[in-house]
């Protein structure tokens, strides 16, 4: 099973991204993505943002591993 993270990006540069998922901070590529700016939030796997998602996007996402860790 394959599983993507949602995260806020904090930083953007020269084709990667600086982003915070639930507090743990970390760089990935952002190649597959045009027009990210800090503020947005994105899917991440394999070390890749993978695609745009909402806040809400985000919040159910992260709910949803909340209860799978718990």
């Amino acid at each position: 099973m394959c599983v993507g993270l949602s995260a806020k990006v904090v930083k953007v540069s020269r084709g990667t991204a600086l982003v915070d998922a639930s507090g743990a901070r970390r760089e990935v590529s952002a190649a597959l993505l045009t027009d990210l700016e800090p503020g947005d939030f994105v899917m991440v796997h394999a070390g890749a943002a993978i695609a745009k998602i909402t806040q809400s996007d985000e919040e159910e996402a992260s709910g949803l591993m909340e209860g799978l860790l718990s």
